[in-house]
């Protein structure tokens, strides 16, 4: 099979970098032939910066009636990318979106129903499953080593952002531009690789603070907590106002504990499990031998992003396993739209997520939405039932 042909629609930060590692020739099996931005200098960058081969586009529709490719990678603002999406499967493309998947589960679903009707290959940018630490946490759990797990806490507020930072884009930090702060644009990376090690939980009860620390009007703190149903319990934190930040993952089982913190992981094994001991014990002060065990774990990739694309690729040329099947986007949006909604009606949130009040919810806030310069609502407007 000849090279995969790929264009990217959005060029702004993230996909400058997708386009410039693939002109480089970094993922083998690809080739960069096409880019489209509705901003011209966006378009003035890839005319300088990319091979004279790749075609530049003004527009999604000019990029899809013309554009020579087998594969997009959707670059731009969360509420477009499943409807850059849909029409891409409509076309029988491969698709790679950005996270998070949407904004809302109801947009999502109709993207993975198109999905599954192309039967091309959907992968999304959740590059953090490519650390190795994390990886192993998952195979620790899911092999039982940990046994049945009791509660999850989880710290993650090394996600500073300035307040100019916030003002770098019209889109940025706003309900109708964004769809959310920090849940749906630093945080979702975590919330995937929760429910990719943990599962999903049966309810939600979160406290999301709107611009606490910045002048927006979305969320840039949020603690949240969690139930699942055979009764362990999380906590999730995460905050862009915090600085110097943390990100300490701690999961305690009946077998042990496993600790997470700056690329390392500690695993404390209990040598017979704390239910046993509890049952079996009779010295009155006491508590199981606990075992710190070792962990291999391997370093990071030098580029995530690019390993993932490069899986992405591979699917699409020899069918290797997808790391990152875009179908499961939804699940990380389940939980940050619980959160948003539990914060916003002030009580628990159960999974699934109300659908019809979650949007009735956002759209007030949209209607109410700070309009910011230089902020286009093409994709807004082709939301016709929101």
């Amino acid at each position: 099979m000849s090279d995969v042909r790929i264009g990217v629609i959005g060029v702004g930060t993230m996909g400058r970098i997708h386009a410039a590692y693939l002109d480089r020739g970094e993922v083998k099996g690809a080739r960069l032939t096409a880019v489209c931005d509705i901003n011209p200098q966006a378009l003035q960058w890839a005319e300088k910066s990319l091979s004279s081969h790749v075609r530049r586009f003004a527009t999604n529709d000019d990029f899809f009636a013309q554009a020579p490719v087998d594969a997009v990678m959707i670059v731009t603002p969360h509420y477009s990318h499943p409807e850059l999406a849909i029409r891409a499967f409509a076309q029988d493309l491969h698709v790679l979106i950005e996270k998070p998947a949407g904004v809302f589960t109801r947009q999502v679903r109709e993207m993975n129903e198109a999905a599954d009707a192309a039967g091309t290959v959907f992968a999304i940018m959740f590059c953090n499953r490519t650390f190795p630490v994390y990886q192993k946490v998952r195979e620790l759990i899911h092999g039982g080593e940990l046994g049945e797990l009791k509660r999850i806490n989880w710290t993650v507020t090394d996600w500073y952002r300035s307040q100019s930072y916030y003002d770098s884009g019209g889109w940025r930090a706003t309900w109708k531009g964004e769809g959310g702060g920090v849940l749906l644009n630093q945080a979702p990376h975590e919330l995937d690789l929760w429910q990719w090690m943990f599962g999903l939980p049966q309810r939600v009860r979160a406290f999301c603070h709107f611009g606490k620390y910045h002048e927006i009007e979305v969320e840039d703190d949020v603690t949240a907590y969690m139930e699942y149903a055979d009764g362990a319990t999380g906590v999730f934190i995460t905050s862009t106002g915090e600085a110097p930040g943390t990100n300490r993952l701690e999961v305690a089982g009946d077998r042990g504990r496993l600790v997470v913190e700056n690329g390392q992981m500690r695993f404390d094994r209990l040598r017979v499990s704390e239910r046993e001991f509890n049952r079996t014990y009779r010295g009155g002060f006491g508590s199981p031998e606990v075992w710190q065990c070792h962990i291999p774990v391997g370093p990071n990739p030098e580029n995530k992003h690019l390993v993932v694309t490069q899986n992405w690729v591979n699917a699409i040329v020899h069918g290797t396993p997808l790391l990152c099947d875009g179908r499961e986007g939804i699940r990380s949006l389940e939980l940050s739209n619980a959160m948003h909604l539990s914060s916003w009606q002030d009580e628990w949130v159960t999974l699934p997520v109300d659908e019809e009040l979650f949007e009735a919810e956002l759209r007030r806030r949209i209607a109410a939405s700070v309009d910011k310069a230089a902020f286009d609502t093409t994709y807004l407007d082709a939301e016709k039932s929101f």
